[in-house]
């Protein structure tokens, strides 16, 4: 059993997750099952966020309520992750949104950064780093790179299905990286394969090509 790892047993979320397997799903479609399968992904990563009271007043008499006293921010990596954006926004409309650009070099494998529009300083507690795939780890391990040198501590990936590479990978460099997905798949494909290596199997294809309807 994989240590740190949170899959989500909830059968809407397998449910989703079916759909979003299916080839015929179209690209419509599944952007609208990425964001909703984003949402619950994200409402089972965030049970821990830091709380504080706070008084309330009802339409009866004051009370004590609950408030969140972390902030947290928003992690997309470019361009699969834009798809969990809005999904993850709706439960946390005031977290910041900050971008990184990492694509992956198809013939080595590994991520290759092209956009960084961090500010100087970090200005939130929590980062949530969103990519429906954890393959080989590359990205993800680089996102987080990225983040800790920014200064942020607490950390957490959120995607949709992920490959057992790719979280001995993430865990090998960055232990305290807890992992939030919907499945853990069997395996990555490799050189004996019809496919391309270092695909999700049995995965859902190239989740950036079928948002986006390219490829």
């Amino acid at each position: 059993m994989l240590e740190n790892v949170f899959v989500s047993r909830h059968p809407l979320a397998q449910h989703k997750l079916t759909l979003l397997r299916r080839k015929e799903t179209e690209p419509k479609k599944f952007r609208e099952l990425i964001s909703e399968l984003s949402m619950m992904l994200v409402y089972e990563a965030t049970q821990d966020l830091r709380t504080e009271p706070q008084s309330v007043t009802t339409p009866l008499t004051t009370t004590t309520g609950t408030v969140m006293a972390e902030k947290v921010g928003l992690v997309p990596i470019l361009r699969a992750g834009l798809g969990m954006v809005e999904g993850a926004w709706k439960l946390l409309p005031q977290s910041e949104v900050w971008h990184l650009g990492l694509y992956r070099d198809e013939r080595t494998l590994k991520p290759v950064s092209y956009y960084n529009k961090l500010p100087v300083a970090p200005t939130v507690e929590l980062c949530l780093v969103l990519d429906p795939m954890l393959a080989t780890g590359g990205s993800a391990i680089a996102a987080v790179d990225v983040l800790k040198e920014w200064g942020v501590t607490r950390i957490k990936f959120v995607g949709l299905l992920a490959a057992p590479e790719g979280i001995r990978a993430l865990h090998t460099e960055h232990p305290d990286v807890t992992v939030h997905v919907a499945t853990v798949d069997e395996r990555l494909t490799g050189p004996d394969d019809i496919f391309p290596p270092g695909y999700i199997w049995p995965g859902l294809g190239d989740a950036g090509d079928r948002q986006f309807g390219t490829g």
